[in-house]
Parts: structure tokens; sequence; C-alpha cells
């Protein structure tokens, strides 16, 4: 057994053997060493492409989270200001809606001696009904109550720009009337603030009909008003809550006057620059404005514009600081309970006598410069100075130059053409064999122009559109309305006008033909079509065929002012309008210096309207081409023409202007409306001071008598000069005889030199054929055409033409104050007009 044993085989590791690392002893370092010399230090740990997202994703939350929160502290602390001692006191506008309720009554409840609140009727605005300041201690608000004229809308809307609730009176059956109506479309498409609803005469009626009549009015305003709340006014207690609400309810932010500052005149006093200078020279009609009011808004910095609405901008020279008129008195102090701190608040009575203190002065230098229009220099793209050699050429050729006599009527250009008769004779050996050549040679160069100019898009010669007047006079079917006064204001329920009959008749007689007939327009038999269209070009296509928006600009464009990027430019200058801090803070009653300000600014001041004053970014008070996407307003029904003279209002502008549509798309080229398309939105384009958008935007028609109807509504688009509006004409012409690809076609034009002239445009038909001109027959406008497939006999013949159009400058920005509406019980004119 012993040898069998010794005889066994022994196992042999073979190639795949597992061989493991050898342990070095004593040459690594335990943790707790690697620890101490570490001395708190942590390496470096490479993340995996999923803890790095998860990470970024947290990061994101995190940031995101932040924001919110401090957006949410930020509207917690402006809404917390509003009306209390560090903020400007609450003003709420007082609107009626109804010819049958009395904004009189509802603050006169206001007033009433069971709120426990200081009334100062001599701390509302000097010269306006119904204003006065409340404080109520017992709440820690204070409130400015001011009750603008309904009937007069400039008024209406410029109140409603700065007020921060509007309180509406209704009354108890009807809500409102049509002119209370009117009222409303203004104020949503301006931009409405935080509002209130009042029902007035609730009280007068039985007690069974009190709950009812509450459910009717309240299913009759959630058409306008979907979660609005009734709130009546018939006793102190309603007052209460009333101002309980206005003081607790969430502020609606309105863009166009949130990124800028803002004040309303409480009192105003002018001096004139004679009697301010003390030199006692002549007046200039001007003088010094100073303007007592609560900062809103944003910080006002004095180097600024101030923009006053419907007068102008101007300059500020400095801000002062008065007392506060309308302080927040509380009652006598109550003894502090333990671990509380006693309140302490002003016990003044806004002395308007105390001592006042000058916050700030303008700089020369760093203040902005009233100048809104470019200037120009009439030399600047002409040729430079011509040198001595050249004047002397040209001297030496005025001697020589030779007299001869050539047909009237013929240019200097045309004249250097015209050859002696000893010329004459020199040369009729030489060239009367070659008339003919000549000739034929001269039309070949004009077609091949003519074809060389289809290849680059254009056929038609182009000129700028530097006259509109002398544009309109040329063309026919630009005809512009009269607008002169006839016979006075008469009322329209004694005595019709008829010229003003006549002229809406052929106003409707034009659109109804723009509908049916869109761009047509008839050659004309006494000029030739070359010569009337001159300024047309054709387009291969609308969409792809390029047009130079630098092309022959008229020169009203070397006035205005353009931004290489209009929205870049917008998003810094309001990102720097959030962040400054300097200047008279948000809630200081302070007192404005405004310079250079004609007396009738203080005259309508005193007249009872309000003076709303608005800070001005940088850039807003110089002119460019601005931007206007409108729609028409349901009520109107009147066609309104492209280039008539409209008013606008553009966030805290009012002005006068002539704008041109066209239609909302996101091409480079854009087509001109003749009329606004009660259908579609469209765009308007204006000489106007720019301005930022966010901006709502109003356009109202004047009438002969005065009245403004309102005719659109929409937003502030942008600021855009290089925008190509393109007006199209469409010539007709009728089959007259019909091949299988081909067709003449005739009473499109009646001179062969016009067919030659435009035979590169390309042609189409209603039928949608396309073709082109392929030769003239004979020569009273028959032409042969050729299209891709057969056309019916029915069809036309149409050919389209572009030229660029610009708006006309016909900016005021001085509006007369609409005539107000006498009798509210009977809809406006506008709601009475029908198309049929």
């Amino acid at each position: 057994m012993a040898a069998a044993d010794e005889q066994q085989q022994v196992h042999r590791p073979g190639a795949y053997k597992q061989k493991n690392k050898q342990h070095k002893h004593g040459k690594h370092r335990t943790k707790g060493e690697i620890g101490r010399e570490n001395k708190g230090r942590v390496a470096v740990m490479a993340l995996t492409k999923k803890q790095r997202r998860v990470i970024r994703k947290m990061d994101r939350r995190n940031k995101a989270n932040q924001l919110r929160r401090n957006k949410k502290d930020s509207v917690l602390t402006e809404k917390r200001k509003l009306g209390s001692r560090d903020g400007p006191p609450h003003l709420v506008a007082v609107i009626a809606l109804h010819a049958r309720v009395d904004p009189g009554a509802v603050t006169k409840i206001l007033r009433g001696e069971g709120l426990d609140g200081v009334v100062h009727e001599d701390q509302g605005v000097t010269g306006a009904k119904n204003s006065f300041g409340l404080v109520l201690p017992r709440f820690k608000q204070r409130f400015t109550f001011y009750t603008p004229d309904t009937a007069d809308m400039h008024s209406l809307l410029d109140v409603a720009k700065i007020a921060d609730s509007l309180v509406f009176v209704l009354e108890s059956t009807e809500g409102w009337d049509s002119y209370g109506e009117y009222c409303l479309s203004s104020l949503f498409a301006q931009g409405l603030p935080s509002h209130a609803l009042v029902c007035q005469g609730v009280a007068d009626l039985a007690v069974k009909k009190r709950t009812e009549s509450r459910r009717a009015l309240s299913r009759l305003v959630e058409s306008r008003f979907p979660e609005s709340r009734l709130f009546a006014a018939d006793s102190e207690q309603d007052a209460t809550l009333l101002l309980r609400h206005l003081s607790a309810q969430k502020q609606r932010r309105l863009g166009f006057r949130s990124r800028r500052s803002y004040l309303l005149a409480q009192r105003a006093t002018y001096i004139p620059n004679s009697s301010q200078n003390g030199t006692g020279g002549p007046a200039t009609g001007l003088g010094t404005l100073c303007v007592s009011g609560y900062v809103r808004g944003c910080p006002l910095q004095v180097n600024r514009l101030v923009h006053i609405t419907g007068h102008g901008d101007f300059q500020l020279s400095q801000i002062d600081a008065p007392v506060d008129p309308l302080p927040i008195v509380t009652a006598a102090p109550r003894p502090a309970k333990p671990g509380r701190d006693v309140e302490m608040t002003d016990g003044g009575d806004g002395d308007m006598n105390g001592d006042v203190r000058v916050l700030m002065k303008a700089d020369p230098e760093k203040r902005e410069s009233l100048q809104a229009e470019a200037e120009v220099d009439p030399m600047d793209g002409e040729q430079t100075w011509p040198t001595e050699a050249e004047l002397e050429e040209a001297e030496d050729g005025i001697k020589n130059r030779r007299v001869m006599k050539v047909p009237k009527g013929t240019s200097d250009y045309q004249a250097i053409w015209i050859k002696d008769d000893a010329e004459e004779d020199d040369d009729d050996d030489v060239d009367s064999c070659d008339d003919d050549d000549d000739e034929d040679g001269m039309m070949d160069d004009e077609m091949d122009g003519d074809n060389e100019s289809q290849d680059a898009g254009s056929e038609c010669a182009s000129e700028g559109d530097d006259d509109d007047v002398e544009e309109e006079e040329e063309e026919e079917e630009e005809e512009i309305s009269s607008s002169g006064h006839t016979g006075g204001d008469q009322k329209y329920d004694k005595e019709i006008d008829e010229t003003e009959e006549g002229e809406g008749l052929r106003r409707y007689r034009e659109a109804r033909a723009n509908e049916m007939f869109p761009d047509e327009v008839d050659t004309p038999l006494d000029v030739p079509a070359k010569t009337r269209f001159q300024r047309y070009r054709g387009l291969k296509s609308f969409r792809s065929s390029p047009w130079d928006p630098l092309e022959n600009l008229p020169p009203n464009y070397s006035r205005i002012y353009q931004f290489q990027n209009f929205e870049r430019m917008r998003r810094r200058i309001l990102a720097d309008a959030a962040r400054e801090e300097e200047g008279a803070m948000v809630g200081w009653y302070v007192t404005l210096h405004i310079e250079d300000v004609p007396p009738s600014v203080m005259e309508s001041f005193l007249s009872g309207k309000p003076l709303v004053m608005v800070s001005l970014l940088p850039h807003e008070q110089k002119m460019s081409v601005m931007q206007m996407l409108v729609r028409q307003h349901p009520s109107n029904t009147e066609p309104i023409k492209s280039k008539e003279e409209l008013v606008f209002q553009c966030g805290f502008r009012r002005f006068r202007a002539s704008a041109i549509f066209s239609q909302h798309t996101s091409a480079d080229k854009h087509k001109l409306e003749r009329f606004l398309r009660p259908d579609a939105p469209t765009v308007m384009s204006v000489y106007a001071p720019i301005t930022f958008p966010t901006a709502g935007v109003l356009v109202f028609k004047q009438r002969d008598n005065g009245m403004q109807d309102l005719v659109a509504t929409g937003t502030l688009l942008s600021c855009d000069p290089r925008r190509v509006v393109l007006k199209r004409i469409v010539l007709s012409g009728h089959p007259f005889k019909i091949n299988r690809r081909s067709a003449v076609v005739r009473y499109m034009f009646f001179k062969r030199d016009d067919i030659l002239w435009f035979k590169p445009v390309e042609l189409r038909t209603k039928w949608g054929r396309r073709g082109h001109i392929k030769e003239a027959l004979g020569t009273h406008g028959h032409m042969k055409c050729v299209f891709d497939s057969q056309m019916p006999s029915q069809d036309t013949v149409l050919m389209n033409l572009y030229k660029r159009v610009y708006p006309r400058w016909t900016y005021d920005p001085y509006v007369p104050a609409p005539l107000p509406w006498v009798k509210r019980e009977e809809p406006p004119a506008f709601c009475d007009t029908d198309m049929d």
C-alpha cells in the first residue's frame, strides 16, 4: 500500500492558476494616519454624469425657489407699503357707469364720522370736485379719493392710468348704460388696475326685492367682472367693508407704469420766467411749474425727462421734499403690554409751511436733452468739394459753351444730345445707313434691361416715396377724404349734415369695392402705364423675392432714430430701471421744478383736469417709426382708411398722427391694407416718440363736431423703421382669344410701349393659372400671353405690381379735448350706425 501511495502523481498548476498579489507588510498607512496628515482636507471626488445631472437639477430647483421667494417677498413688501406710512396713499378713483347714479353719494358716506377716520378736505387734488384725503388710524392706512369727470374721456383715462384702485358705481337694476359700456371698453383696452363694484340704490328697494336685485345684478356684471364682489354703499358699515377690501385686495400689476416713475399733481404753482429771473425783461411765454405729489412706481431721477400727459416733454431743475401733508395720525398711546413695543407715529397736522429740503438738483452735463429729431445735414451723402483742376475745367467748359436753338420744353440733359446743323451735314453720309440698326439696338437694349431687372426681382423703376402729397395727387385711387369742418357744430337729432353723409357714402363704396376687387386699379387711357406706374415693380414671389429696406428712403427718415437691436436695448434699459436705487424714493412727497412750461398747463390744472407726470426712460423722447398691433373695436362700423389722421393713446402719451395699415405676418415684407380690417389684427405704422413695450394702445377718430369715437384697441408691438410695407396694385385684363396654352389678352394696356415695358412681369389668373407676356399684337394694347395650362373663358388675367410706402409725418402732441357726451340716456352715435 505504501508503495502505491508513493507512485501517486501530484497535481501541478497550469497556466490559468490564480495568482494573488502579495501583501506588502509594513509599507501602508492606516486611515487614521492619512486623516492626521490631511488635517481635515477632503480630496476632490470625481462625479459621474448621473451625479452631476442630479446636482444641476437640485441647483436649478433651489435657484427657482429662491427667485420665487424673493419675488413673493417683494410683492408683499410693495403691497404693505401702499397706503402705509412708508408708501404713497392709496389712490382710489370713483367712476360712475350710469347716468342715474351719483358718485358724490359714495364719497359722502366715506367721509362719515362713524369710520373713525381723519378727513383732509384740503389735501386732495386742487380744483377737483369730490377729492379728499382720508387717514384711518384703525387700519393704519391712508387714502386719496378722486372723482374724475366721466364725460371727459381724456381725464377718465389719465386718472385710470395712475390709480391704485377703481371703484365703479353701478345702478341697482341696469348696472351700466351704453356710455358706461363705452368707458369700460376703453379702460379694459388701456389696462385695468384693481377694482371694486359698488351698487347704489339697493336700500331704496323693498326688503323682499333686495336679494333678487343683487342676484340679477351679479348675473349682469359676470360678462365684464366674472370674479368681482358687489358692495353696497348705503351705510357707514358698508363703507367700512369697502375700505377694508380696498386696502387688502391684490394689486394688479400694469407693465407700462410699473417700470416708470409717475406722479399725480396735488398742488401746483406757476412762476413765469421773467419774474423768476428777476431781470424785469419781457415775458417769454414760458415759466417754471412747481408740482407737488407722491412718487409712485419707481424712484424718480432728477436728470431724466418728464412727460406731462397731453402737454409734452420737459426737463427738471430740482426736486424738493416738503412736509408730508397726509401723515397717519393715531390716538393717544395706550400703556404698553409686557414684551411689546409701543408704536410711535408723527402726530403732526401736515403743515405745508414747514422747512423744505432740496433733495437734488439737475446736473447740466448728465441731464437728458429734449432733442427729439436727428440733425439733418443737407450736404450729407454729397460728393467732396471739387479740386482746382476740376473747377478750371468747368470754367473752360462754360466759356466754350455753344448756343443753339432747341424745341420748347427741352431739358439741359436732352439738349446735349441735339446736334447742330453743321454736325448733321458732316454725319449724314456716315450715319444714314445705320439709323434703323440703332433703333433696333435701342429696343433690344431696353428689352435686355427689362429681363435683367426681372432676374433681380424688380421690373419697374422705383423711386423713394419722398413726397406723399405729390404721390396722392398723382394716384387716383388714394384720394384723401376731406376733413374740413362744414357748417359748425350741429346736433345730429336736429339736422343731418349732407356733406358728411355724402362723404360717408363715398367711404362705404370705396371699402366695398376694395373688398370685392382687392387692390385692382384701372389703367389710364390718357397717360402711358409705364409713366403712371413708374414707381412700382414686379416680384417673382412676394414671400421670397428680396427687397432692400434701405433703398430709396424718404427725407423724413433722416430725422428719426433707430436701434441696431431694439429688443436687446429694451431688455437692458428695463433691467437698469429695475435696479435703480437713487433719486426720490417711492412714497416720498416731493415738489418737482419743471422748466420751460407753457401757461396752458397751469390753466388746465386750475380748471379741474388731472395733471399726470411720468419720468421717461432713456431715448423715449426721440422720434422713430412705431409699430402697433390693433384690432377694430366691435362698436365701430365706419370704414377707417389708411393715412387718415387718428388720435392715439399709447401708454402715457396721447397724440395725433397719420398711420399706414399692414398685415401682421412673420415675413420680411408686409402687404399694405387700404382699410382697417374688422376680421383680422392689423399693424399700424406711425411716426411717434419711442416707447418701450409693453403698453396699451387706444385709437380714436375725431368727428367734425369734436366728438371722438373709439375705433381700435391693441398693444405696442415694436420700434422698427426697417419694416417694409408694400402697396400692391393689380392690373386686370380680359381674354379675347383662347388657345390651348396661349391667349390673346386685351384691356390691360392700351399702348404697345406699355406691353413691352411690363413684359418681364409674371401674370396670374383668378383661377390659378400662371404665365407671361410673349409678344405685343398691334398698337392698341392686345398681347399674346402663354400660361401653364388652358384658361377658361370666364377667367381674368392679373398682374401684380408693388411699391414701398411710408407713413405721413403729421405727428402732433397736442390733442384737443373731446366734446363731452350731453345725452347719456341714449346710446352714442357709433352704436346706432348700421352697415345695411
